[in-house]
């Protein structure tokens, strides 16, 4: 089994010659942040990912957590790690410094969350739920309630969660019933259960704030009627110091496919008198404050994919390289080589490469475009990158959790009958995958997201703009010589126009046949994930043939532009077929009658 190494030669290359780190840390806000000081970081995130994280991580997954008398205990290694992961400031990196975060760029911290999730995701949920709840306060909440709870959150002293789902209440949030009493103190007293609680209970840290969804008496039916609470595990005074128990506890914990060391808790509030809360913001707009919340963790999420395929993709090339089997295909009597020999064997790894590198450059470069969507002093220019992060989150979010789960399924198929031995490791990385594309809203979710919020409603005008940004590589391409560019320039302009086919026909269709644009949803996030993903590799081809032409040897250059290459023959050939498929697929779809399934 392969442990994480994190894989700084492509991140430095992402962040400084893609999503341009340079303009980052120039930006209003950031002035104490460098590109040296941003090495440094990632250097040193990837010690403690590869020398803490990575050796905890198949124990953990092994051991699970374990929930005794509504108390949950992580596995061995877990408690540990966190202690140190929060004594180094690993939990402060992107927070606010007035609460004692050190202030820096999304894109540092998105490259520095990618190596936890890589390294242990199971570990790595606590602080991302954290790091959600810290900015819903940071938003919504008082002055009181972020003096009272912001500073030892930001501190990792205190973990967060959001509690959002409950039995009768999925995806559809209008549905919640867990109820909010005034007390007339300006506290309320919670009632009800949420489910899928991610870390709702663990022995990691002394308290947990728990953000929870409820509804105030006399509340308008429906998501407008939805308010939400700080409802901590322990009352903390006004000293700061932890009180008597609240009324909050996790009654059992879920037994999962993968994320094993994740306690994910069933949560009672109220089951012995009410658990106190305190309201966030004002009534019935606690929906719009959990997708504060949210919006950052599907990013996150979304990172889970680009780190869960960097992990399998490691992990299949250490076994591609160590199995011996078989003689090389054309040597007749030759000796037995090793399965990298293999041209099938090639074609899944250079799979797996080419598109968690795509992903990784295309997440890297919204982190940028929403560093610049918050601290740009150009207006025009906040508002352009917004639009372009809101509309790509969704593709971050979908698209590459979806990877993720292919890339983790071909890495256990690089490893034979022994990637099914929960042993090899590799089969780790497809169980905890499969969530991802799950949790924080499913793909069917982040596809109506971007046909209908990101897009119908503006009349495509952020995709229309996008795919024109993406037209203008093509006199770039067309300059180089060599069959590489040439067939790099050939698909990705095939891609294109297949995606602004498809983008075209979402948006004329959506008012008069709103089923059948749904119908084309998720295929069309995996065609702009695909075209999106394709761009970055272009671009990432062409800097690398800059280098190259310049004189410089780094044979990662080279790998660049065959991976690019790869990429546009195996994964951009698909647009049009994807594209097929979202203009003349919802007949199919939709027509077969409900009792014939």
């Amino acid at each position: 089994m392969s442990q994480y190494n994190a894989p700084l030669r492509d991140m430095h290359f992402v962040m400084k010659e893609l999503a341009g780190l340079e303009q980052v840390v120039q930006l209003p806000g950031y002035e104490e942040v460098d590109t040296d000081l941003s090495d440094a970081i990632l250097e040193e995130a990837s010690k403690f990912a590869g020398n803490v994280l990575s050796p905890i991580n198949f124990s953990g997954d092994q051991e699970g957590s374990k929930w005794h008398d509504k108390a949950v205990t992580v596995p061995a290694g877990f408690k540990e790690a966190y202690t140190q992961f929060a004594e180094n400031g690993w939990t402060a990196l992107a927070c606010s410094p007035e609460f004692g975060g050190q202030g820096l760029p999304k894109l540092i911290s998105t490259a520095v969350n990618e190596m936890w999730k890589s390294a242990n995701m199971a570990f790595s949920l606590c602080p991302m739920l954290t790091t959600g709840a810290i900015e819903a306060l940071m938003t919504a909440g008082s002055d009181a309630l972020k003096q009272k709870f912001l500073p030892k959150m930001v501190s990792g002293e205190w973990t967060g969660t959001m509690n959002l789902t409950e039995p009768s209440a999925g995806s559809d949030l209008a549905a919640v019933r867990t109820r909010a009493e005034p007390q007339g103190d300006g506290s309320y007293k919670i009632f009800g259960q949420k489910i899928f609680i991610t870390y709702g209970d663990h022995n990691m840290t002394e308290n947990i704030v728990h953000l929870v969804l409820a509804r105030l008496p006399n509340a308008p039916e429906g998501v407008k009627g939805i308010s939400l609470f700080v409802v901590p595990k322990f009352m903390v005074k006004d000293d700061g110091s932890l009180g008597e128990r609240n009324d909050a506890y996790c009654v059992s914990i879920e037994h999962k496919l993968g994320i094993h060391a994740s306690p994910t808790a069933v949560m009672a509030f109220g089951d012995h008198g009410g658990a106190v809360g305190y309201l966030v913001g004002e009534e019935n707009r606690g929906l719009e404050y959990m997708f504060i919340m949210m919006n950052a963790a599907r990013f996150a999420v979304g990172m889970e994919g680009v780190a869960l395929a960097e992990r399998a993709y490691q992990q299949a090339v250490w076994y591609a390289k160590d199995r011996i089997q078989g003689t090389e295909l054309g040597v007749r009597g030759g000796p037995k080589v090793s399965i990298l020999k293999h041209p099938d064997v090639r074609r899944l790894l250079m799979s797996m490469r080419s598109q968690t590198e795509a992903a990784r450059a295309l997440a890297y470069v919204v982190a940028a475009a929403m560093d610049a969507a918050k601290h740009h002093p150009d207006e025009a220019v906040r508002a352009a990158n917004q639009a372009f992060a809101d509309l790509m989150i969704p593709v971050v979010k979908g698209h590459s959790t979806e990877m993720s789960i292919e890339v983790a399924s071909e890495g256990v198929q690089v490893h034979g009958g022994m990637g099914f031995i929960e042993e090899t490791g590799a089969a780790q990385h497809l169980r905890d995958a499969r969530i991802t594309a799950i949790y924080e809203g499913t793909t069917a979710i982040q596809a109506n997201d971007l046909i209908g919020r990101k897009m119908a409603r503006e009349g495509g005008a952020t995709i229309k703009a996008v795919i024109a940004e993406m037209r203008k590589l093509d006199a770039k391409l067309a300059a180089q010589n060599g069959a590489d560019f040439v067939a790099i320039r050939k698909r990705f302009a095939a891609g294109v126009d297949a995606l602004e086919q498809a983008a075209n026909w979402i948006v004329a269709i959506f008012k008069d046949d709103i089923k059948a644009a749904h119908a084309g949803s998720v295929p069309f996030l995996r065609l702009l994930g695909i075209v999106a993903g394709g761009w970055q590799m272009a671009r990432a081809a062409l800097v690398a043939q800059e280098k190259i032409a310049g004189g410089d040897s780094d044979p990662f250059y080279a790998a660049k532009i065959v991976t690019a290459r790869f990429f546009a023959d195996h994964q951009l050939t698909k647009a049009q077929g994807l594209t097929d498929s979202i203009i003349d697929g919802a007949t199919g779809t939709l027509a077969l009658a409900e009792e014939l399934f």
